[in-house]
Formats: C-alpha cells, sequence, structure tokens
C-alpha cells in the first residue's frame, strides 16, 4: 500500500509521515498528488496542506460536481460522520440529499448502520423569528421526511449535542459554512479529533484535511486513509475484515 501525501505551507506532515509503518509518497505540487491518485500509482491520497480548489477542481472535471466532503469526527467515546464541511457544498436540499446517499453508503460499506441526525437553525418553537430561520428548519423537517423510510433519522434542529448524546454516526450541519464552522471550533478548540473528511461521490480514496492540522491529526488521517485502502483492497477481493 502507497498513500501520496501534499505538503503546502505546514510541515507537520512531514512529521506525521515518519510515524507510520507504511510507505508515504510526499509532494509539493498539487498536479502530481491528484495524478498519483488517478494514474492508481498511489492506493490512496491525503491533500496536506496543498490548495484544496485546485485538487477538487480536476476531481469535478473527472467525475462533476457531485463531489462532498465528510468530516469523520472524534469525540469521547463517539465517532462519526460530519457533513457538509466544504463552504460551498450543502447549500440546499437537493445538495444534502446527495449527501446523506453518499454518507449513509460510505458507513454501509465500513459496515456500520447510519443513524442520522439533522440539523438545522433553531428550535421547533423558534419557526417566526425570521425568514433564513424558517427556511432551515422547514428544510430540516423536508429532509428528514424523505429519508425516514431508507435510514435511522431524527430531527435535532439546533440541538447539535443531543445528536451526540445520542450516538448518532453521520450527523448534517444546516449548510456548508456552518458544517465548517462548527468543525473547526470542535477541532481546534474544543477536543475532537479530526481523522480528515472523506471525499464522497468518487471510485478513488482521498482524504481532504485542514491546513491548519496539528502532527498528531496528520498521522490520524493517514492511519485512515490507509485503513480504508486495505478495505478497499480486501472488499475488491473478497474480504472486507479489518479494523479501524
Amino acid at each position: 500500500m502507497k498513500i501520496a501525501a501534499g505538503i503546502g505551507e505546514n510541515k507537520n506532515l512531514i512529521d506525521a509521515s515518519k510515524m507510520v509503518d507504511f510507505e508515504v509518497i510526499l509532494t509539493e505540487s498539487e498536479e502530481e498528488l491528484i495524478s498519483m491518485l488517478l494514474n492508481k500509482k498511489v492506493d490512496a491520497a491525503i491533500r496536506g496542506s496543498l490548495n484544496a480548489s485546485n485538487i477538487l477542481n480536476v476531481l469535478r472535471d473527472k467525475y462533476g460536481n457531485n463531489i462532498y466532503r465528510a468530516s469523520f469526527l472524534e469525540l469521547g467515546e463517539n465517532r462519526f460522520l460530519f457533513a457538509p464541511v466544504g463552504i460551498d457544498e450543502g447549500d440546499n436540499l437537493e445538495d444534502k440529499l446527495k449527501i446523506v446517499e453518499l454518507g449513509a453508503q460510505f458507513l454501509l460499506k465500513l459496515g456500520i448502520e447510519p443513524k442520522i441526525g439533522i440539523l438545522s437553525g433553531g428550535r421547533a418553537n423558534d419557526m417566526g423569528r425570521s425568514l433564513k430561520i424558517d427556511n432551515s428548519i422547514e428544510e430540516g423537517i423536508n429532509l428528514t421526511e424523505i429519508i425516514k423510510n431508507k435510514y435511522s433519522v431524527k430531527h435535532y434542529f439546533i440541538l447539535i449535542e443531543d445528536a451526540i448524546k445520542d450516538n448518532a454516526n453521520f450527523i448534517i450541519a444546516p449548510d456548508g459554512i456552518t458544517g465548517n464552522l462548527i468543525f473547526r471550533t470542535l477541532v481546534f478548540l474544543g477536543s475532537a479529533k479530526s481523522y480528515g473528511a472523506v471525499t464522497l461521490g468518487i471510485n478513488q480514496i482521498f482524504i481532504d484535511t485542514s491546513r491548519s492540522q496539528t502532527v498528531e491529526g496528520y498521522k490520524r488521517a493517514l492511519d485512515f486513509s490507509y485503513y480504508l485502502a486495505r478495505l478497499k483492497s480486501r472488499s475488491e477481493h473478497g474480504n472486507t475484515k479489518t479494523t479501524l
């Protein structure tokens, strides 16, 4: 197994690459990183601290615009997917439906039954306080109603703490900007640990990471990408037994 990783301004990834027991190919070129991934010269890639926009543009040229990122987080004893985290993702109901479906399928591949928590911009009794709040709550209600017959789902309104207490393993933020702010608060100011954001909607394994990540954070992303690469390989050979 070979994992490619991008080195930008944050050099913590260099130290992280020395802490794992598998091969990591470091590059300072976004073009080389994505080329190695798409041409199957590596089994997975992580962004590191390279520019995300350039890499995502290449992936969208190949796969279309149905590409989304979902962060894999650990908070206390809870591990869960959290999306959307891209600031330009999840702006409408259609977008969030795609994220839910792709993220749920990802969890199922890991052998995890999705338990989805939908968030919106207020409590149920906050309807009428503003048009923005009303639209967010209505969208959360509609999203929950659409997927309730397919997945275990609950609309938590603005109460993210209740979603985590209930062990929801896939939490959907009201939109990408809100999701990015929640992610940064949990990881960089709180006690949550990030394993990176899995890129949904592509065949390859690409883990997006923050340009502000620590050595330990980059090591978790490397380990996560290696785990997913092993899982994919074993699945292709009819054996899915592996542990994260």
